[in-house]
């Protein structure tokens, strides 16, 4: 009876340090065991997974026009949140409020862009 128990207390840790939660960089995740199945020929290409088969790089999709604008769009507000945040001028109160006006407007201009790019084109009457 006695090794029974300590058979399962020991189980039972297993079991429950395998099931831990990880947390890294603000996400968290679970852990899970990696399983390679490999039968030896692509050893020297392990981290390609099957390299002589590794599908062509067609699936890769650039992005699109407005993709890229909204990504404009975002990188000159940030800009222009830290200038405001690095702003000595301005008292404490003041530069949390341009903050938060320069996040509100950047939302905007990103919705703004997003209705433009799928608003339907009106036709020119010839």
């Amino acid at each position: 009876m006695k090794k029974l128990m300590i058979i399962l207390l020991a189980t039972g840790l297993a079991l429950s340090a395998s099931a831990q939660k990880f947390s890294h960089g603000g996400r968290s995740y679970y852990r899970r065991p990696h399983v390679i199945v490999s039968a030896g020929v692509y050893a020297p290409f392990y981290p390609y997974y099957g390299y002589p088969f590794y599908p062509s790089y067609s699936y890769i999709q650039r992005p699109t026009r407005l993709d890229l604008q909204v990504q404009d769009i975002k990188n000159d507000y940030r800009d222009k949140i830290w200038s405001a945040r690095h702003d000595k001028s301005l008292t404490p109160k003041e530069r949390k409020t341009t903050v938060h006006e320069l996040k509100h407007e950047q939302d905007q201009a990103v919705i703004r862009a997003k209705t433009d790019y799928y608003k339907p084109k009106e036709k020119a009457e010839g």
